[in-house]
């Protein structure tokens, strides 16, 4: 008895370890956290406007928020449209929408039916156009857009708790019930060219229906997704051929599962997925952006997969809402959204809003730093990078800090501002040649966790403006010297190397080309050299 007490004991202690221990948050950080609103929050969803600006669309436990995230530096509530009945224990459960210029707004609060919201006023104000409620109607668990279209899924049982049709082509303010299927519940669903992939959540299968016909929807494959499951919503990649659903029930580990349906009457089961060295917690929505897929995953938060190879789903980026557990409870990250910008949003049942960025990776090593014989740097330390233009007169678009790891040769940059498009990577460190990279910019993509490797080869600085440092193998590095950083090596940096080698100056000072916190004839060396070579910055 003795022993089975100290087994379980141990296997206990396993456990309460994989529901609490923390993996750091990777490639992902926060560039705002609102939380403004009663707890607890739902769903969430984004809003581009044709002027570009960006909205954050947030189900809160009081109503619905419009939060501005254009600027990451005033990031605010632009708007608010308050629930229809605030007292309603219901409130736990809002989903939004958005067609043209309008946001749809559904609960499961009694007689809430549509909240039809017009955005064009922002960025200055909303405008609560009306509550609509169809004949029958009072509630609804999800919904989903797919042109003038929406999907109401799980409404109330007289409506149709399966997928109901309503049309937005003749009058977005006034939707015209079309067609429904309501065999089986539907929790929610993907609607693709006129195929609505649908989650029966309380029986465990995916059901794949046919709506060309909009008044007339035709199931033609239901599908169990495998044994224990219960599907909560799906995603499909671009070109059609995988669909990814995620299991909010059913036993655990509740995984997102990855389907082959190129042949969709007869679905293939690829793979499985789960958070980088988590398995307790609890897989919700899944949203697929390109060769992206973006999840949350509750106690996990927000996690960011590689999906180029659908049967390969390689993690990249990752940041943590509910850093106190890993556990298998229904807390944390609930919906995710990423806008063209690469900005990510995500709603927190109990903190809110979260406006997030993956980071931007750029190796790179300082000539003085590197020491032969560690293949190492001797210290860590920081260096800003810009962002600029490719045409003259290359304005800087955004700029970060960061430091260089002495191991890894690398640095993690938030660049919070900038869209996607081709920029010139600008470097600097505080006693080393400013240096470009390579002629005609680098394509920037916010949406991945984008890198930049400059010790790679001489040919990705521009002008190839680097020094190999490593003769065992390749490493480039920046030039030293510039220690008044004019953009020249020259006699007026060797002065000044000079002066505090003779003064024996120790500490964080430019003049200490090695990083060893000692101005010596080391560092007057590299200075010398490298202004007998006329080393300077080289730019378009």
């Amino acid at each position: 008895m003795k022993y089975s007490i100290i087994f379980l004991s141990i296997i206990f202690f396993f456990n309460l370890q994989e529901s609490t221990a923390q993996l750091a948050d990777k490639n992902m950080y926060v560039i705002k956290n609102l939380n403004t609103h009663p707890t607890p929050y739902s769903a969430i969803w984004g809003y581009r406007a044709p002027d570009g600006r960006e909205y954050a669309i947030l189900g809160c436990y009081d109503g619905t928020s419009f939060v501005d995230v254009t600027d990451a530096y005033n990031i605010h509530q632009a708007g608010f449209t308050p629930s229809t009945n605030p007292a309603s224990g219901n409130n736990l459960w809002r989903e939004m929408k958005t067609f043209s210029h309008y946001a749809y707004i559904v609960s499961e609060v009694p007689n809430s039916g549509i909240q039809i919201v017009d955005l064009q006023y922002l960025p200055d104000s909303i405008h609560f156009v009306k509550q609509f409620i169809p004949a029958g109607h009072t509630s609804t668990h999800s919904i989903s857009q797919s042109g003038p279209y929406l999907y109401l899924n799980g409404c109330n049982a007289s409506f149709g708790r399966g997928v109901t049709i309503l049309d937005l082509s003749v009058d977005p303010e006034t939707p015209v019930k079309r067609g429904g299927y309501n065999v089986d519940y539907i929790h929610d669903c993907r609607v693709v060219n006129d195929t609505i992939y649908a989650a029966n959540i309380n029986i465990g299968k995916v059901s794949i229906i046919a709506a060309t016909n909009k008044d007339t929807l035709i199931r033609f494959k239901i599908f169990d997704n495998l044994f224990g499951s219960g599907p909560h919503n799906t995603a499909l990649t671009d070109d059609r051929k995988f669909l990814f659903v995620t299991d909010e029930i059913g036993i655990s580990p509740r995984l997102m599962k990855i389907w082959n349906i190129t042949d969709v009457t007869n679905p293939v089961y690829v793979t499985n997925w789960q958070p980088t060295g988590i398995t307790s917690s609890i897989v919700h929505n899944v949203e697929i952006y390109g060769n992206y897929a973006l999840v949350a995953h509750y106690t996990a938060g927000i996690r960011l997969i590689d999906i180029s190879n659908p049967a390969v789903p390689v993690e990249v980026a990752w940041y943590d809402s509910y850093p106190s557990s890993n556990g298998g409870t229904y807390d944390g990250c609930w919906g995710v959204y990423m806008f063209p910008s690469g900005k990510i949003i995500a709603s927190d049942r109990l903190t809110g809003l979260y406006v997030l960025r993956t980071t931007f990776n750029i190796s790179m090593a300082m000539q003085g730093y590197y020491n032969p014989s560690t293949d190492q740097l001797n210290k860590m330390d920081t260096v800003r990078a810009y962002l600029r233009q490719t045409s003259a007169p290359y304005q800087i678009v955004d700029s970060s800090s960061a430091v260089i790891d002495s191991v890894s040769f690398s640095g993690s940059f938030k660049f919070s501002n900038a869209s996607a498009g081709t920029y010139y990577i600008a470097v600097k460190h505080r006693n080393c040649v400013e240096t470009w990279s390579r002629a005609g910019g680098e394509s920037y993509n916010p949406v991945s966790v984008p890198n930049y490797d400059f010790t790679s080869s001489d040919t990705k600085a521009f002008g190839n403006n680097m020094v190999q440092v490593a003769s065992s193998h390749v490493l480039y590095a920046l030039y030293s010297g510039d220690v008044n950083f004019d953009g020249l090596v020259n006699l007026a940096d060797v002065i000044l190397t000079s002066n505090d080698v003779l003064l024996f100056t120790t500490g964080y000072v430019n003049t200490d080309l090695t990083g060893d916190n000692v101005v010596n004839l080391t560092d007057l060396i590299i200075d010398q050299n490298n202004a007998v070579k006329f080393i300077s910055k080289i730019v378009p």
